[in-house]
């Protein structure tokens, strides 16, 4: 796995993480690829946290999206050698760690 960013379609993906624990990033089971959670982590490699309507913003919640989209991206580009396989996603989870009375979840899940 490099650390060295890759550009795809104009787009700078960050480095693959590597796997917490137990995990893979990536499970291929026949012409299927699971990706396992990703989170928003920064350049300097520190996952960012906190709670979107308390510690952060509408819009930076949705550029942490953008930016675990992009990882997510990267995982399978490290797995596959490239994205040129890729054919289209079946499914996208996304969890936002907000306050009780946000109600701009879309907003941010839009960014990934």
């Amino acid at each position: 796995m490099s650390s060295a960013t890759k550009t795809v379609h104009d787009v700078d993906l960050p480095p693959a993480p590597e796997p917490i624990g137990n995990f893979r990033n990536v499970m291929q089971v026949g012409s299927l690829l699971y990706v396992s959670g990703q989170g928003p982590i920064g350049p300097d490699g520190v996952l960012k946290t906190g709670k979107v309507g308390r510690d952060v913003e509408t819009e930076e919640a949705y550029k942490d999206a953008r930016l675990t989209g992009l990882t997510v991206l990267s995982v399978l580009s490290s797995h596959l050698g490239g994205l040129s396989r890729v054919k289209r996603f079946v499914k996208l989870l996304g969890f936002v760690n907000a306050t009780e009375d946000f109600t701009g979840h879309s907003l941010v899940i839009n960014g990934c």
